[in-house]
């Protein structure tokens, strides 16, 4: 569960990602050039399913046919993202916990 502190709670995900890759092998492969290479091919493979879409379609995506299909490569997307995440040694939490934080001072909310 996450705390207070913590916005995303990823060390259950870190947990399984490092057994299921143990239990393959896969660990030699794992390099972050072949992890963003898989990531870059899963983000091209969520694109497509949008691609040619109009902007009420895309919106209406999740009420189609092909829901499981953007669940399923969504998935894929977090999943080589979190493995190059840790194979390069980056702690997700905070690292996103900083962006807001830098983001929050480039785009001040507007006064109303």
């Amino acid at each position: 569960m996450a705390t207070a502190s913590r916005l995303i709670d990823t060390a259950a995900l870190e947990a399984a990602l490092v057994e299921f890759s143990r239990q393959r092998d896969w660990d030699p492969y794992h390099t972050p050039r072949n992890l963003l290479l898989a990531l870059t091919g899963e983000v091209g493979e969520l694109a497509e399913i949008f691609q040619w879409k109009t902007e009420a379609e895309s919106a209406a995506i999740m009420h189609g046919s092909e829901a499981e299909h953007v669940r399923q490569e969504i998935a894929d997307v977090l999943l080589y993202l979190m493995r190059l995440a840790m194979v390069l040694g980056v702690d997700v939490d905070a690292a996103v916990r900083d962006k807001i934080a830098l983001n929050a001072l480039k785009y001040p909310p507007k006064q109303r």
